[in-house]
């Protein structure tokens, strides 16, 4: 069966690839380099491909990799190679302050998957770093819904641009909720539930 050995495959490289030691990944690479040769590779050999680059910090292999996936025409047995593709190389376009690249992929990942948290995170952290704090923190709460206001990482950086955007008591409830799920998250009660606290006294 050619999908099954293909998928063994594949699989079996991620094991390689989750060692991180440098040889075993490049044993990795050069098992999946033959299942991504010519016009038509398989999605997910082309992610694993991507991921074994990440993993000895080769950025632009990585990237090369992922546009020619990106590039493919998408399919639905394949949904999720797509969409962790748009995120890893949007993820390589953020890192390059190329944030108009990085959004079209993410607003890709978003049109297949409009529950996609992580694809809303990044948007956010755009936006952030764009000082767009309104707009950032308009996909931080779309993030911080989708994980179920379960990952306090998010629920700082949404209660972060609530208080930069002036939205105090929006801000001081997410610090809450973050500190009931994480009592001693570092730095949520100094640096933004008393400044919007002390913001909100007349």
């Amino acid at each position: 069966n050619p999908a099954a050995e293909l998928k063994h495959k594949v699989f079996e490289a991620y094991a390689l690839i989750m060692t991180k030691q440098k040889q075993v990944v490049e044993q990795a690479i050069a098992a999946l380099a033959p299942l991504c040769a010519g016009e038509d590779p398989d999605p997910s050999a082309l992610l694993a491909l991507s991921m074994a680059h990440m993993a000895l910090k080769q950025s632009p292999k990585a990237r090369n990799q992922l546009r020619r996936l990106v590039k493919m025409d998408w399919r639905m047995d394949r949904a999720s190679e797509f969409e962790r593709g748009w995120l890893l190389l949007s993820r390589i376009y953020i890192d390059g302050s190329k944030y108009d690249l990085a959004q079209e992929l993410l607003k890709q990942a978003l049109a297949r998957n409009k529950s996609c948290a992580k694809a809303w995170e990044l948007l956010g952290y755009i936006m952030e770093k764009e000082q767009s704090y309104r707009d950032a923190a308009d996909n931080y709460e779309n993030a911080w819904k989708m994980c179920s206001e379960s990952d306090p990482a998010v629920g700082f950086k949404l209660a972060f641009n609530y208080l930069k955007a002036k939205r105090y008591v929006e801000a001081i409830l997410i610090c809450n909720k973050v500190l009931s799920i994480s009592p001693g998250y570092p730095k949520i009660k100094k640096d933004i539930l008393d400044r919007a606290r002390q913001s909100l006294r007349p």
